[in-house]
Parts: C-alpha cells; structure tokens; sequence
C-alpha cells in the first residue's frame, strides 16, 4: 500500500470443509478502501468452489452483492453448500 491510501480491515470466516483446507477458521486481512468481496474470492483463490456451491455471506448477509465496496470491520463468511436428503 502507498502512503495516504485509505485502508480497511476486515474479518474472513471459513466454516466445515473450508476451514479445514485454509487451516484456519478466521482471518483478518487489510484491504485498500474501495475493496470488495470479490477481490477476495480472486485473491484467496476461491471462484472455483463458488461456483461449485459455495456461499457467501457479507455482515450476516447471505447474497449480499460481491461487487459491493466493503466496509472498514466487514465481516465475510464463507459457507460450503449444504448437502441434505
């Protein structure tokens, strides 16, 4: 980051199978301001199990839009799909 850009910190969360792959339930991770969930997903390296079912929630927000710019303490969870019968 350079000098005078505006930075946010926000929280990831990984649950069931997720967590166990990233070795770590939650993570904090400082963001240029104007960053969205979906830099993210690139940057973790996570589109391929989005589009395999992964969801995503923003502050509680389960479909919240991945484009939208994040707020400084957001808090990201990512939720494998759930599988029932």
């Amino acid at each position: 980051m350079v000098e005078g850009d505006l930075a946010i910190k926000v929280r990831m969360l990984f649950f069931g199978p997720l967590a166990e792959s990233m070795g770590q339930r939650e993570i904090e991770v400082a963001l240029l301001q104007g960053s969205t969930a979906r830099d993210l997903i690139d940057r973790f390296r996570l589109t391929p199990m989005l589009e395999s079912g992964l969801r995503v929630a923003i502050d509680g927000v389960v479909g919240a839009d991945l484009d939208a710019d994040l707020a400084d303490a957001s808090e990201i969870a990512f939720l494998p799909p759930v599988s029932g019968g």
